[in-house]
Parts: C-alpha cells; sequence; structure tokens
C-alpha cells in the first residue's frame, strides 16, 4: 500500500513498470502482511527484505527505458503487523503458510489450542521419532507418485465406500506439518482449497486427491513437491522434506463466486493474488500469472456472449481488480508477453484511467513498439498525475 513521506521527509517518487503491487490484504483479523521495500532494475536484483509470517512475498517494481525516457523504481511501503503464534507443545517455527478460505471463519489462532496436537491419538513413532529416510525407504508406505518422493501411511481409512475428491473440487482438510527435527512448520484444523488451484503445495493437492473422505493418513513429502531449493522463509530451509499428518474432513464442489458474500468474494481474489506474489518473488512467472488470473475470474463473471464484466459496481471490488490486473501485467513482462501485458495495461486503465503505474507501463511499452506519439502522450499524462515523480 502506498503511503505519504514521513514528515520532514522530501522524498522523490519514482514509478516501477513490472512488479506486482503490494496492498494491504483483505483477509480478515489476524492475518496481515509485514512490510517490504524493494527495488529492481534491469541489471542484478538488489533487495532489502524482512521475513514475513507465512512465507508470502512483498515485491515491488522494475523499470525500462523508453524513447528519451527512462523511468525508474517507485518504493511502495506498507505498514502491516504479523499476530503472534503461541508457543506450541512440539517445537515450533515463526510462521504458518497461508491458506485460501472460501467462507468466513475464525483465526488459526482462536480455532486451535496450541498446546496439543491436532491429531493426538495418532503421535506413533514415525511422527515422533523416525528419520526421513527410513521413511522413504519403508516397505509399509504408499508410493503417491512414480519418483517414491510423495508418500503416504494410511492411520485410519474413511468408511467403506466413502468418496474421493476430484480435481477441481473444493477439500476441507486438517493439517500439521513439520520438519525433521520435528519443527512445526504448518498447522490448521480448516484447510480449505480447490484441488489443482495452486493454493497449497503440490503435495497436498495431490495427497488429498489419493484419499478417502474422513481418512487419517501421514504424508511424507520431498521437498520438490512442496518449497524446493528456495524453502519459505523464515521457517523452512531450501531443500526441506516435509511430514504431514492430514485428515479429509469434507468434499464439495467449488462454489459459484456468485453465490458467495461480497466480502468473501474481494478476500478470496486477494489471497489469490498474494499466492502470486509468492510466486513472483520466487521467479515462477507462469504460476505466478495463473494465480493473478484466477484471482480475477473470482472478480468477474461471464455474460451469455461470452464478454466480461466487473462482478460488483463498486469502489473496493475495482481497487482489487486493478491490483490483481497490474500485477499480471508484470507476470507477462518477465514472461516476455509484451503484447499481453500492454492489453492488460490497458483493461487497468479502462478502469482506473488515472492509474499511474499502468500509465507509465503502457508508454513504456508503446515506445518499444515505435509508438513514440501515443506513448508520450500517455506519459504526459502520468507525469501530470504524478509531478513529483522523477523521470530521467
Amino acid at each position: 500500500m502506498e503511503t505519504e513521506p514521513c514528515p520532514g521527509e522530501q522524498e522523490k517518487r519514482v514509478v516501477e513498470t513490472n512488479e506486482p503491487e503490494l496492498n494491504e490484504a483483505y483477509t480478515g483479523p489476524g492475518d496481515k502482511d509485514s512490510q517490504k521495500e524493494k527495488e529492481l532494475s534491469h541489471g542484478p536484483q538488489q533487495e532489502d527484505t524482512e521475513p514475513h509470517g507465512g512465507g508470502d512475498p512483498r515485491i515491488e517494481c522494475q523499470g525500462g527505458g523508453n524513447a528519451g525516457t527512462t523511468l525508474n523504481t517507485l518504493p511502495i511501503t506498507e505498514k502491516t503487523e504479523t499476530p503472534c503464534v503461541e508457543e506450541r507443545k512440539l517445537k515450533k517455527t515463526p510462521s504458518f503458510a497461508k491458506t485460501v478460505r472460501f467462507s468466513e471463519t475464525e483465526s488459526v489462532e482462536d480455532r486451535e489450542s496450541s498446546e496439543e496436537s491436532l491429531f493426538p491419538d495418532h503421535e506413533m513413532v514415525q511422527w515422533i521419532s523416525s528419520s526421513f529416510e527410513e521413511l522413504f525407504l519403508a516397505e509399509d508406505w504408499e508410493d503417491i507418485t512414480d519418483d517414491r518422493l510423495l508418500r503416504k501411511k494410511v492411520l485410519a481409512p474413511g468408511p467403506q465406500k466413502a468418496e474421493h475428491p476430484a480435481w477441481g473440487q473444493e477439500v476441507t482438510v486438517k493439517m500439521q506439518g513439520v520438519l525433521e527435527d520435528r519443527s512445526v512448520v504448518e498447522k490448521d484444523p480448516k484447510l480449505v482449497f480447490v484441488i489443482g488451484e495452486g493454493d497449497v503445495n503440490q503435495a497436498l493437492e495431490e495427497c488429498a486427491i489419493a484419499m478417502q473422505q474422513d481418512e487419517i493418513t501421514l504424508l511424507l513429502a520431498d521437498s520438490q513437491y512442496t518449497y524446493g531449493l528456495l524453502g519459505r522463509e523464515p521457517d523452512i530451509p531450501a531443500w526441506a522434506p516435509l511430514l504431514y499428518q492430514l485428515q479429509l474432513l469434507n468434499i464439495r464442489e467449488k462454489p459459484d463466486p456468485l453465490i458467495l458474500p461480497i466480502s468473501d468474494r474481494i478476500r478470496i481474489g486477494n489471497q489469490k493474488r498474494e499466492r502470486g506474489n509468492f510466486h513472483f518473488q520466487r521467479e515462477e512467472y507462469s504460476m505466478a500469472a495463473r494465480a493473478y488470473w484466477m484471482a480475477l475470474d473470482v472478480l468477474t463473471t461471464r455474460s451469455e456472449d461470452g464478454g466480461s464484466a466487473v462482478l460488483v459496481e463498486g469502489e473496493e471490488v475495482q481497487d482489487y481488480r486493478v491490483k490483481c490486473l497490474n500485477n499480471l501485467a508484470a507476470a507477462q513482462l518477465k514472461l516476455e508477453q509484451y503484447d499481453d501485458a500492454l492489453h492488460t495495461s490497458r483493461d487497468v486503465l479502462s478502469l482506473d484511467p488515472q492509474n499511474v503505474k499502468a500509465l507509465f507501463r503502457t508508454g513504456k511499452l508503446l515506445s518499444d513498439k515505435s509508438e513514440y506519439g501515443e506513448a508520450m502522450e500517455i506519459l504526459k499524462k502520468a507525469l501530470k498525475l504524478e509531478p513529483s515523480t522523477k523521470v530521467r
């Protein structure tokens, strides 16, 4: 969220053109992000970051030159706070992964007793003390994938003939995850996600689809199915496998956004946008773009003639849609999809004609296409709106 300069400080504002916006999340009580500033240039990336609860990113933008004009970067600062998490019985680390919820629920801190395991009746030796190497080689575990890097052990099967979820369905899972030293890094008694939409890591999606309703299972996941070579700051190291306990609580069809309360549509769309920011920071630009598209789908609907319209005529909904579009354009630039980025930036301006970031990005892209006349008109408009912006 952009902020005013501190009192007594007159700062030059510069506009970035190809990074996601970092605005205050609409996630309800007890789930706000931390503050971060970052600049990117055409050279090696320079960062000034703070570890942030849940591992989600705070990303800023990269500028570029055009016909006689070079655009610098605009620091975007958020004032946010991270909720405290009480000490757990198991050794814990400071943060837990963010998840997408499709209905209002109380915060994790309110719902769970942090002094107790979510599965007190299933604290067997594999969960408490076995080495991960032993578990990867154990004969009584089932392989979910052919590479034997994603394995499960059923602790309590579901009822006979209980259904399995399918791709595209929404599931509710009770979940806790630990590192090999049994540090708790993920814990949620009601984790809600849609299988196949990337709301959670691949390990959880693959395991959920292999479970029956009410089944309780252990899941051992190699890092390539969780957080890979980058890990997840500050709690999950690079290349760290994870051990989960899971129970599949509920399966249902993905709800139509039109039947959800407006507040839920906004919250879900914004959380998917934040998931996109997480992938963007990890330079997973295709996954970031996919997340931004899904966020936009929550905030739009299709008309009978195949067109697209804003779901709700309201300033707040429009603001979140603009953020998603700006972030999508940033990912498209990273993917060198310049025509798509230009189209997306024009979509921003159709909703917010005075959006300075989209104006500068559009001007830059038009200049790169040698459409200098229109580019200069748009850049002049941006400078008129933001006269303090430094252009060189």
